[in-house]
């Protein structure tokens, strides 16, 4: 990525990492955008923010989609000052950040949805001797569209105008980075491009890499324009708060609210507890094994990482996952069945008064519920 940049849109992105100048002062800012009936202030006059952060995990996104609409239900559910999203989580991240009006869209979306929905399937031969992916993404591309079209990027700015953050991540693989968009500010920006550039991002973040084909950027660097290849976001990340790319505590005291406090909720859209079973001698059932091994060793090291942070800005850090025992395979990779069960299981633990963790996996505490 180095100094490569959108064009006509220099700021709206960020290599996890290091602390990005742009992206601290857009967070600077966005406290002197906030109101006090979004972010009352308390007794003492501090403010409390809530963020949200929300995992990858494809179809078990519908998990955090019921768990979300469930949080609605109890009148506990906060207005969310950040929310950050990788894969099925970028996807939910926007409904999240627009609040309780968009639940009903949310719960469609995950639970009306099947495998056509999202991919088609190509001839698998010609992919493997010269093709980029197992299977091509026009249908998720369209129902992208179809969701976020011209008034609900119109939302979204107006919601980063009032001072709410919507960062979605995507996996450069070029220059092996996690890159950090800021959705609120491309769709405030006013540039011709950034309804097309706001679903491109969603797309990409969501793109697993070999099964789905990458997303490329145009980009700009000394003067010359280059194609960047994007893909699923939980290559680098599966679930982000900060990404390093700025200090929450450090903006609000920059933004002369010292006094405030804030809590980091995150929302696991899978399982963390091994699943021992017998994996057959097959190309698929290993990779599978080996994709599905990996992803939880990732997500426990993001957990890690998150409180790291938490405790360095005394915020508080909560965290929710998807019980074990739950058999969370349908009969297709977006089995709209499953999905509804995953939707119907995540509105319970919200409405029964969610478990959340408040350490990490292991860490005094027992992996999973």
């Amino acid at each position: 990525m180095g100094t490569a940049t959108i064009p006509g849109m220099a700021d709206v992105r960020a290599p996890a990492g290091r602390v990005s100048a742009s992206m601290t002062s857009d967070l600077v800012r966005s406290f002197a955008q906030e109101s006090p009936a979004q972010f009352p202030p308390g007794p003492d006059g501090s403010v409390h923010y809530a963020h949200l952060a929300l995992s990858g995990g494809g179809p078990n996104g519908a998990f955090g989609a019921g768990f979300l609409n469930g949080w609605t239900k109890t009148g506990q559910r906060p207005t969310f000052k950040i929310v950050t999203g990788v894969s099925t989580g970028a996807l939910i991240a926007p409904f999240a950040l627009l609040g309780p009006r968009y639940d009903g869209a949310l719960r469609d979306f995950y639970t009306t949805t099947a495998s056509r929905n999202i991919f088609r399937l190509l001839s698998i031969v010609p992919q493997l001797l010269g093709g980029e992916s197992l299977a091509e993404t026009g249908p998720l591309r369209a129902l992208i569209a179809q969701h976020v079209d011209a008034a609900f990027l119109a939302e979204i700015a107006e919601a980063h105008r009032r001072g709410q953050r919507l960062y979605v991540a995507t996996a450069d693989l070029d220059s092996q980075r996690l890159v950090i968009w800021n959705l609120g500010l491309i769709a405030a920006s006013g540039h011709p491009d950034a309804l097309e550039l706001f679903r491109s991002i969603l797309l990409a973040s969501s793109s697993v890499p070999v099964a789905f084909p990458p997303v490329f950027f145009k980009v700009e660097a000394d003067g010359r324009l280059y194609d960047e290849m994007h893909v699923d976001g939980s290559v680098g990340a599966f679930v982000f708060y900060s990404g390093g790319i700025w200090s929450f505590a450090a903006a609000r005291e920059a933004a002369g609210k010292a006094r405030g406090s804030e809590d980091i909720f995150i929302v696991h859209n899978g399982q963390l507890l091994p699943t021992p079973q017998a994996t057959s001698r097959s190309l698929r059932s290993i990779a599978l094994r080996v994709f599905d091994s990996a992803g939880k060793a990732s997500v426990i090291g993001d957990l890690f990482r998150i409180y790291s942070v938490s405790v360095r800005e005394g915020s508080g850090y909560s965290w929710i996952t998807i019980p074990g025992g739950v058999e969370i395979t349908g009969d297709e990779v977006f089995d709209p069945a499953k999905m509804q069960e995953l939707y119907d299981l995540g509105y319970r633990t919200a409405l029964e008064g969610p478990r959340w963790f408040t350490e990490p996996p292991g860490f005094g505490t027992a992996l999973a519920p």
